[in-house]
């Protein structure tokens, strides 16, 4: 009979002692732009499904747009718990259409960048049918634990 043995875990150290840990099993590639997992201990702020409209309603056409505007609602609605982008530690993705994701990396890192900086939590892109919005190309749920 033989047993499967898990893969050692590493827990890499963030620069602040109060931010979400990184966890990376030893030996796996690095992820780009993601983590494999994190941990943290803190109170929890979650969003819900956010979209990319202003205050007024509006949703741009351009799906950049939209991913750069739900961002910002993202930081926004963190800000109102008490929480910070260093403090996410998940975030999924529902796109309706995974090629244009795809097709816009480059602008979608840069978006990602100017809003939450270089702090990459664990994340999942799922594509989807359609949203509720009609119009919306892109919709993030958050998960972000504040430090005790």
């Amino acid at each position: 009979m033989s047993t499967t043995k898990a893969p050692a875990v590493a827990i890499l150290p963030t620069a602040k002692s109060e931010a979400p840990q990184i966890l990376q099993p030893s030996g796996w590639p690095m992820p780009k732009g993601y983590a494999n997992g994190m941990a943290a201990d803190g109170r929890i702020v979650l969003t819900g499904g956010v979209i990319g409209w202003d205050t007024l309603g509006h949703l741009p056409a351009d799906f950049v747009a939209q991913v750069r505007q739900a961002l910002s609602n993202i930081a926004a609605i963190l800000a109102e718990g008490g929480a910070r982008p260093e403090h996410l530690v998940r975030l999924t993705w529902y796109v309706v259409d995974i090629e244009e994701y795809l097709a816009n990396l480059k602008a979608l890192g840069q978006a990602y960048r100017d809003i939450f900086g270089a702090h990459y939590p664990a994340m999942a892109l799922v594509q989807v049918v359609r949203l509720v919005e009609k119009a919306a190309r892109v919709e993030i749920e958050a998960t972000a634990v504040v430090p005790r």
